[in-house]
C-alpha cells in the first residue's frame, strides 16, 4: 500500500468513526479537513507561510469575505479550499466566495469539501475562471483506488501544475462520459438506440421502430455488463488456480446462450459495487482457501456469496439494493448477523467473522 493510499484510508476510518459526532463546520475542519491538508496533501497546517486559514482578499465592493484555507508555496497559490459541515451537500451555489477568489487570484486549483467528499476544480474551460464541474472527486465513504496516482500529484512533494492539468482534463471528461454512458444504459436515448439499431436491422428507423428497439438496446446493455462482470470473476478464479491467460478460454458470446444464462426479465441487476464486494471477500478468503471456492450468485433482494457455489453454504449476503447498504455474515450455525456498512471498503471491518465462516465451511464434510 502506497503512502498516499494509507493516509487516505486512515482518514476515511476516522471520518467513519466520528462523523455522527460532528455537526458544525468548525468541528469538521478540525477533525477532518485539517488532517487532510496535513496528512494527505502534506502541507504544514501550523506554518502560516503554507496554510493560511480564513484567507481574506477584498474583491471590488465585497470587503472582508473569507475563504476557509489558502494553500501556498512561497508566493504562489496552490489551492483555495472552501469547507462545509460534514454531511452537507456540495454545490457551487453555496461556494460563491471560492469562485470569486479563484477568479481574481493566480491560483489554478480549488477544493470544495465537507470533510468526507473532496471536489477538485481547475480552469480547463476558460482561463482565470473556475470550472463548473470538478475534474476529480475523492469520496472517503466510497474510495476508488484509481484516484491515488492522480491525488499524489496534488501533494506538496509531487506538485506540478502542468502535470495536474494534463491529468485533470482527462479525468474530467472520463467522468462526464461515464455519466452519459450510465444514463444511456439505464434509459437509452433515441440517438443511442438509432446507433445500434442501424447496425442490426435494415428496417427503416421510424419512431415506432426506434421505440421497439429501445427495450432491446437497454436489455442488451444490461446483459453485456453482467457478462463482463462474470467474465472478470471467472478470469480471477482461473488465474488463482495457476492457469495462464493464454489457457483461459474466451467468454462465450453466442446471443442465445447469453440470453439463457442471463435472462432479460429476471429483474436481477448485478452492480459494479457488488462485483467489487465479492472481490474483497475473495481477498479475505485467500488467507484460508483458494478463491475459486468463493462464488457469487445474485438475486433480486440480495447478492449471495457462496462456498463451493452451494446454496446451502452461504458465506455472506450483500444487501446493496437500497440506499443504506448492509452485509449479512453467517456463523457456524448458519445464523445471519446483519451489519450496516458505508462502503465496500467497510467489509474489511468484518473480515474476522467472514474468515471464521470460511474456515468452518472448509472443514465441513
Amino acid at each position: 500500500m502506497s503512502a498516499i493510499e494509507e493516509s487516505v484510508r486512515q482518514l476515511a476510518a476516522k471520518v467513519r468513526d466520528l462523523k455522527s459526532h460532528i455537526n458544525t463546520e468548525e468541528a469538521t475542519k478540525t477533525a477532518f479537513i485539517a488532517p487532510f491538508i496535513q496528512d494527505v496533501l502534506g502541507y504544514d497546517i501550523f506554518d502560516p507561510r503554507e496554510v493560511i486559514p480564513e484567507y481574506v482578499a477584498d474583491i471590488g465592493k465585497k470587503k472582508g469575505e473569507k475563504v476557509d484555507y489558502a494553500i501556498k508555496k512561497g508566493d504562489d497559490f496552490r489551492f483555495l479550499i472552501e469547507c462545509k459541515t460534514v454531511g452537507s451537500p456540495l454545490s457551487l451555489d453555496h461556494a460563491t466566495q471560492l469562485i470569486r477568489y479563484f477568479n481574481v487570484t493566480d491560483t489554478e486549483f480549488a477544493i470544495l469539501t465537507n470533510g468526507e467528499i473532496y471536489h477538485f476544480y481547475a480552469q480547463l474551460d476558460a482561463a482565470n475562471r473556475m470550472d463548473e464541474k470538478p475534474f476529480m472527486t475523492l469520496d472517503l465513504a466510497n474510495i476508488d483506488a484509481r484516484i491515488f496516482p492522480h491525488l499524489e500529484k496534488c501533494t506538496k512533494g509531487k506538485f506540478d501544475a502542468e502535470t495536474i492539468i494534463e491529468s485533470a482534463e482527462q479525468l474530467k471528461y472520463i467522468a462526464e462520459v461515464k455519466k452519459v454512458m450510465a444514463s444511456e444504459f439505464k434509459e437509452p436515448s433515441d440517438d443511442w438506440v438509432r446507433y445500434f439499431a442501424a447496425r442490426v436491422t435494415t428496417r427503416r428507423l421510424t419512431a415506432p421502430v426506434i421505440d421497439s428497439f429501445r427495450e432491446i438496446v437497454a436489455t442488451s446493455g444490461s446483459q453485456f455488463m453482467k457478462d463482463e462482470a462474470n467474465r472478470r470473476l471467472k478470469s480471477a478464479q482461473d488465474l488463482d488456480e495457476g492457469r495462464s491467460p493464454e489457457q483461459i478460454p474466451p467468454p462465450a458470446d453466442d446471443a442465445a446462450n447469453l440470453a439463457k444464462a442471463l435472462p432479460a426479465d429476471d429483474g436481477i441487476e448485478t452492480t459494479d459495487e457488488e462485483v467489487e464486494a465479492v472481490q474483497v471477500i475473495k481477498a479475505i478468503a485467500r488467507q484460508a482457501v483458494p478463491v475459486s471456492r468463493v462464488s457469487m450468485r445474485d438475486a433480486k433482494s440480495y447478492c449471495a456469496v457462496l462456498f463451493d457455489d452451494n446454496n446451502r453454504k452461504p458465506i455472506v449476503r450483500l444487501y446493496f439494493n437500497t440506499e443504506n447498504w448492509r452485509i449479512g455474515v453467517f456463523d457456524k450455525d448458519k445464523k445471519e448477523a446483519v451489519h450496516a456498512i458505508s462502503s465496500v471498503d467497510s467489509i474489511y471491518d468484518h473480515a474476522d467473522a467472514i474468515l471464521d465462516r470460511i474456515k468452518a465451511l472448509a472443514t465441513e464434510q
